[in-house]
C-alpha cells in the first residue's frame, strides 16, 4: 500500500485556474475508487484555496499502480471540469510516502492556508472525511492519516497560539473592508449564502458588533437561516442593495452549477438564479459554461448593483452623500461578477485580492506548530508501518509464554518429585513470578525486534515509494502511454 496526494492549491495556481480545475470536485473521490482497481481509498479536500486528492494505492512494487492512479483521478479531473488530460496532470504536485502526511497535517493546522493560522480548514479537513466515508470511499489507512491530522490540528491549537486571534478568510476580508465602512454598529450588511461559511461570516459580524444584517439566498433557505440566526431574510436583492455599506457574498452557487452540470439561468434585474424550465434557453456548449462566467450567471451582477445604487441616489437627491459599498465575495466559483470592481463608489475584494493582502505570522509560533507535526507525521509513520513490528513482537511474546509454561511445569514436577504437593493457588503464583522475570528479561529484546522490523518495513516503503515517484516522472505530464486503470 503506498499513500498519494494530488495537491493544487493557491500556491501554485491563480484563482480562476483553481476555481475551474476543482468543478466537480465532489464527485472525483468515489469515482476514482469505483473506476481504478490500484485505488482501495480517496478522501478530496476541496476549498476556497485548495483541490486536494488522498488516495489509498495498491501499488506494486514496480509502481506502476501509483501511475496509473495519478492518471486516472487526472482524467476523471479533466472530464469533470474540461480541460484537457495534460493540463490536470500538469496541474497538481504529486506527494508520495510520508510528505503525504505531512502535508495534510500542515493543512489541518492552518498552516498551508493563505491566512496562516486559520481555523475554518480543520473542519473542512474533518468534513472531508466524513464524506469520504458516507461515499464508501475511505480506507483503513486513510481514516488513520484524516483522524490523526485533526487531532494534530487540536494539538497545534492547545499547545502553540497559531489560530489564537481567529484568523480567517472572513476575518482578514472584514479587517480590510472596515477601514472603508462606518463604525460595525451602523453597517447595514447583505449576507448572500446560507451555508457554513455564511454562518461564520455572520458570526464574525456579530463579533464586531454589526447587528443590521439581511440575509438573501437564491436558494429560498435565508427565511430559516435568518431565523435561527436572529437576522432578518429578503427576497429582493436589488432592493437590499440599496442602503448597503458592505456585501458579503458567499453562496457557492456557480460551483454548484458547475458540478451539476445544469446551468441556472439568471433572472432579469436580479442578479438571482433558478433551475431552468422546460424551454428556457441554456448554454448548449460546455466551453460556453466554462469560457466565462456570463453564460451560468453571477448571483451579485454589476447590472444589479447599479440599479440599487442609482435607486439609492435618486431617494439621496441633495440631502446626503452617496455611501460607499464594499464587497467581499468569498466563493471559489465567483458570486459576484468581476465588473462590479469597475462601478463608482464600490470596493470589491475577491479571494484573489485577499490572498495579496494576508499578513505573516512570526516564525516562532510557525516553527512550534511545524515541530508538533513534524512528530506527529513520524508517529503516524511508525504506527501505519508497526504492523510488521507487531508481528514480531508477537512472535516473540509467543516464545516467552512457551518458555514460562515450560519452566512452570519442570518446576512443579521437580517439588512433586520430591513429595511436596503444588495445590493451585501456589502453581498460579509460580506462574506469576516466573513471567514477572521473563517479561523483564524481555523488554531489551522487544525493543531491539520492534525497531528491527520496523526499519525493515520502512525501507521496503521508502523502495516502493521511490518506484513510484520514478514511475510518475517517467510518464511525464502525458497520460497518452498510460493504460486505462481496471474499473471493479
Amino acid at each position: 500500500m503506498v499513500l498519494l496526494s494530488m495537491t493544487a492549491s493557491h500556491h501554485e495556481l491563480d484563482m480562476s485556474t483553481l476555481e475551474l480545475l476543482s468543478t466537480g470536485a465532489a464527485s472525483v473521490g468515489r469515482a476514482a475508487v469505483e473506476t481504478c482497481e490500484a485505488i482501495t481509498g480517496a478522501v478530496v479536500v476541496a476549498t476556497c484555496n485548495r483541490f486536494e486528492v488522498y488516495l489509498d494505492v495498491d501499488s506494486p512494487v514496480d509502481g506502476r499502480g501509483v501511475q496509473h492512479a495519478s492518471h486516472e483521478v487526472a482524467r476523471l479531473v479533466a472530464a469533470a471540469s474540461g480541460v484537457s488530460e495534460d493540463v490536470a496532470v500538469g496541474a497538481f504536485s504529486t506527494r508520495t510516502g510520508p510528505d503525504v502526511a505531512a502535508h495534510l497535517f500542515e493543512v489541518a493546522a492552518g498552516l498551508d492556508s493563505m491566512v496562516v493560522g486559520e481555523r475554518e480548514i480543520a473542519g473542512q479537513v474533518k468534513r472531508a472525511l466524513e464524506e469520504a466515508r458516507e461515499g464508501g470511499a475511505t480506507s483503513s489507512t486513510l481514516e488513520l492519516l484524516f483522524q490523526t491530522a485533526s487531532r494534530t490540528s487540536k494539538k497545534i491549537s492547545n499547545e502553540t497560539t497559531l489560530g489564537g486571534n481567529g484568523r480567517s478568510v472572513v476575518s482578514l476580508g472584514l479587517d480590510l473592508a472596515s477601514a472603508e465602512l462606518p463604525p460595525w454598529r451602523q453597517v447595514r450588511t447583505v449576507l448572500i449564502g446560507t451555508g457554513s461559511y455564511a454562518g461564520a461570516s455572520l458570526a464574525a459580524l456579530r463579533a464586531r458588533g454589526c447587528e443590521d444584517v439581511r440575509v438573501y439566498s437564491g436558494s429560498g433557505r435565508a427565511e430559516q437561516f435568518a431565523a435561527d440566526r436572529g437576522a432578518v431574510a429578503v427576497t429582493d436583492l436589488v432592493t437590499a442593495l440599496e442602503d448597503a455599506d458592505l456585501v458579503v457574498s458567499c453562496s457557492g452557487a456557480r460551483g454548484r452549477v458547475l458540478a451539476g452540470g445544469a446551468p441556472r439561468v439568471t433572472e432579469p434585474g436580479a442578479g438571482g438564479d433558478h433551475m431552468p424550465a422546460e424551454g428556457d434557453e441554456v448554454p448548449a456548449d460546455r466551453d460556453a459554461l466554462l469560457g466565462g462566467g456570463d453564460a451560468l450567471g453571477h448571483v451579485l451582477d454589476a447590472a444589479a448593483v447599479v440599479r440599487a445604487r442609482s435607486r439609492a441616489a435618486e431617494a439621496a437627491g441633495d440631502e446626503a452623500p452617496h455611501r460607499p459599498m464594499v464587497v467581499l465575495d468569498l466563493a471559489l466559483h465567483r458570486d459576484v461578477d468581476p465588473r462590479v470592481a469597475d462601478l463608482d463608489g464600490v470596493l470589491l475584494y475577491d479571494l484573489a485580492s485577499l490572498k495579496a493582502h494576508s499578513p505573516a505570522l512570526g516564525s516562532l509560533v510557525v516553527g512550534q506548530a511545524r515541530r508538533i507535526v513534524d512528530r506527529a507525521t513520524q508517529d503516524f509513520e511508525e504506527t501505519r508501518l508497526g504492523r510488521a513490528a507487531d508481528t514480531a513482537v508477537v512472535e516473540l511474546l509467543d516464545d516467552a509464554d512457551r518458555r514460562i509454561a515450560a519452566e512452570v511445569a519442570e518446576r512443579v514436577a521437580g517439588r512433586r518429585a520430591a513429595g511436596t504437593e503444588v495445590d493451585e493457588a501456589e502453581a498460579e503464583a509460580l506462574t506469576r513470578s516466573v513471567r514477572r522475570r521473563v517479561h523483564a528479561d524481555l523488554h531489551d529484546a522487544i525493543v531491539a525486534a520492534r525497531a528491527s522490523a520496523l526499519a525493515v518495513a520502512q525501507a521496503e516503503a521508502s523502495a516502493v515509494v521511490a518506484d513510484a515517484e520514478a514511475a510518475l516522472r517517467g510518464a511525464g505530464t502525458s497520460g497518452s502511454d498510460v493504460e486505462v486503470c481496471a474499473g471493479r
